[in-house]
């Protein structure tokens, strides 16, 4: 993992008014296989599994899952053995993202959307198992996101804004901001309500960063994808030259201009977005559609 890959690149989009500096830390050039912000909620998941001595590591989600992704090239890295749990049936064509899994060596094994919600449990007793919540939701998973503001100098930003899925980022984030620094969820998922527990969690007693999650901006829901999306996420790059996702980091993006267009930010705030990568996720859409 090439931590010096990875840039603070100034925006300046036709839509940013002068009085606001705006920048984007580009997590997504990390690794083309562990993207993002995935490394980091994998780094002391894999640590915690070689310190108890476990050669196999077992973890969930569904068919177009970057965290599904990300982990099966982390552990033929590292030298895991690792299964995915897929919510949902088998489908007859595998997703990208699931094919690529697989072909990393990655076992896949498919259970119904209703054994899923309870399948942690039944996986429990494995024998040499270490099992990663879905997404990397857990302390370890947090703990490495702490990481993420520490790797350029990002102490000037007021605002920090970042896509949210489980809340595991977004909880490292806020942990590791400085007090007079305001971090700002933006979920993807709709009828999200049950986030900011889930966040609150994850934080360390004592922590001193104002967070809030902004619920407005999920365009539908997790992974619904419109055409005014689409348009944004090209536009975006014909201006700026960076490719974003359209699960997160496009409709973070995305969010962004629609909270200056509210005259959210204060002036002469300075706004840091966190790119997380998953720009994998991109492939499960026909040639063409993204100019990216």
């Amino acid at each position: 993992m090439n931590i010096a890959n990875i840039t603070l690149d100034t925006l300046a989009p036709s839509w940013l008014p002068e009085q606001l500096e705006a920048s984007i830390l580009r997590l997504d050039k990390l690794d083309p296989n562990i993207s993002g912000n995935k490394w980091f909620k994998l780094k002391y998941n894999l640590e915690a599994a070689r310190s108890e001595g476990r050669q196999h590591i077992l973890t969930f989600g569904g068919a177009y899952s970057n965290h599904i992704a990300a982990t099966a090239a982390a552990c033929r890295e590292a030298g895991f053995r690792c299964t995915g749990i897929i919510r949902g049936e088998r489908p007859p064509v595998l997703s990208h993202t699931l094919q690529t899994a697989q072909d990393m060596g990655m076992q896949l094994e498919f259970i119904s959307r209703e054994a899923y919600r309870d399948s942690r449990l039944s996986f429990e007793n494995r024998p040499d198992t270490y099992i990663i919540p879905e997404g990397g939701h857990n302390a370890a998973g947090a703990r490495g996101c702490e990481e993420i503001l520490s790797l350029l100098p990002t102490a000037r930003f007021t605002h920090i804004l970042c896509a949210v899925g489980t809340g595991t980022t977004l909880a490292g984030l806020i942990n590791s901001a400085a007090a007079t620094q305001t971090v700002t969820g933006i979920p993807v998922l709709k009828g999200a309500g049950y986030l900011e527990a889930e966040v609150q969690a994850l934080l360390r007693p004592g922590q001193t960063s104002h967070w809030q999650l902004l619920h407005d901006f999920h365009g539908g829901g997790y992974a619904k994808v419109k055409p005014a999306l689409i348009d944004f996420i090209n536009t975006f790059f014909a201006e700026t030259g960076i490719p974003t996702d359209i699960i997160y980091t496009g409709k973070l993006v995305k969010a962004f201009r629609e909270l200056i267009h509210q005259r959210y930010f204060a002036d002469n705030s300075k706004v840091l977005l966190i790119h997380t990568g998953g720009l994998q996720g991109n492939l499960s859409l026909p040639p063409g559609v993204l100019s990216l």
